[in-house]
């Protein structure tokens, strides 16, 4: 028992020193170089084809319905590629200067954020595990001079959460850790005192979650973004994002997502959450290969082998792409092995 103890404890300490080293060397390196590594790694882990490629490929099959196997190939490889270089981007963002910020991040749409927030009505900002939403919350803070607060879910080892949070702080962001209800209730505050609030809530596969139709499957999304805009009159701002070459990235700032004039509270957080998968369906279908969902998304996937999905339902009339909360596995897709 004791020898599993400590490799536990060497497993935790190896992981906080290569994303630690990752933050401090990767920063150093020069930009095409670090771009190269980035892509190298990224082939490489793709070659494994290891549970979380093969998991990636399969939702992609979802996303892709008429694609054939060598496009799937194709599509996590670049999946791959750009889940390494949202790393790459991170581990250097902290170095960014406001100025790069705004030169390389410019998205559409920013005036229904601008007007939510003239308004004092605050904002709940939703986004899905699209291109690199650190960079969109650095943009936010810096660029527009909004402060917002999010929700970190606590990692293993302690050190390595104590970094995610000191780097997204450093980045301008509130960060608070995911401990249900009482997270809730500070995200309420905030946006009552006409704050803005940014998850990342494509994901969640809590009892709390809400069964979505997500590319004519079903899925569970949180429903914490609806029921926080819901209790405190928020707007509800699906974000979608992409990358273009780098260093740059896009995006769009969705029209906020209308409260049903009828129904309980429940029925209209799930409406609304609904709404919020249909615009997150809408950017990653246009952007497949800038999705790094490399979990579990989808109700049938459950109990299928790693890597293995089932095949998709018709569902003649539904909508081809459907649709967040961030009191629940904010980061879940980001640390998937791949």
């Amino acid at each position: 028992m004791n020898r599993t103890l400590v490799t536990a404890e060497q497993r935790d300490r190896l992981t906080d020193a290569l994303y630690g080293a990752g933050w401090a060397g990767v920063r150093r390196l020069p930009e095409p170089v670090a771009g190269r590594l980035g892509r190298s790694l990224a082939d490489a882990a793709w070659q494994r084809r290891g549970k979380g490629v093969r998991r990636l490929e399969a939702n992609l099959a979802r996303v892709v319905p008429h694609a054939d196997e060598a496009e799937l190939h194709r599509l996590s490889r670049f999946a791959m590629r750009s889940y390494l270089r949202y790393w790459m981007e991170s581990f250097r963002l902290p170095s960014w200067t406001p100025e790069r910020i705004a030169a390389n991040f410019a998205p559409e749409g920013v005036d229904h954020l601008r007007k939510a927030m003239a308004e004092g009505r605050g904002a709940v900002v939703a986004l899905p595990h699209l291109a690199n939403w650190d960079l969109a919350g650095a943009w936010l803070s810096t660029v527009l001079g909004i402060p917002f607060t999010t929700v970190a879910e606590r990692l293993k080892p302690e050190a390595l959460y104590d970094r995610f949070v000191a780097y997204r702080e450093g980045l301008g962001m509130e960060v608070l850790p995911h401990t249900g209800g009482a997270a809730f209730g500070k995200l309420a505050r905030r946006l009552r005192s006409g704050g803005a609030v940014c998850l990342v809530a494509d994901r969640d596969l809590s009892s709390s979650g809400v069964p979505v139709d997500f590319f004519g499957e079903r899925a569970s999304m949180p429903a914490g973004p609806a029921m926080l805009a819901l209790q405190t009159g928020a707007a509800l701002l699906p974000v979608t994002l992409w990358y273009e070459a780098p260093p740059r990235m896009g995006g769009r700032v969705h029209a906020p997502v209308e409260v049903p004039q009828s129904g309980t509270r429940k029925e209209k957080a799930a409406a609304m959450t609904q709404a919020v998968a249909d615009a997150f369906a809408s950017g990653i279908a246009a952007h497949p290969h800038d999705w790094h969902m490399l979990q579990r998304l989808w109700l049938d996937d459950l109990d299928a082998p790693d890597g293995a999905a089932t095949a998709p339902s018709a569902a003649p009339g539904s909508s081809p792409a459907p649709s967040g909360d961030a009191t629940s596995r904010e980061d879940a897709g980001r640390t998937e092995n791949a």
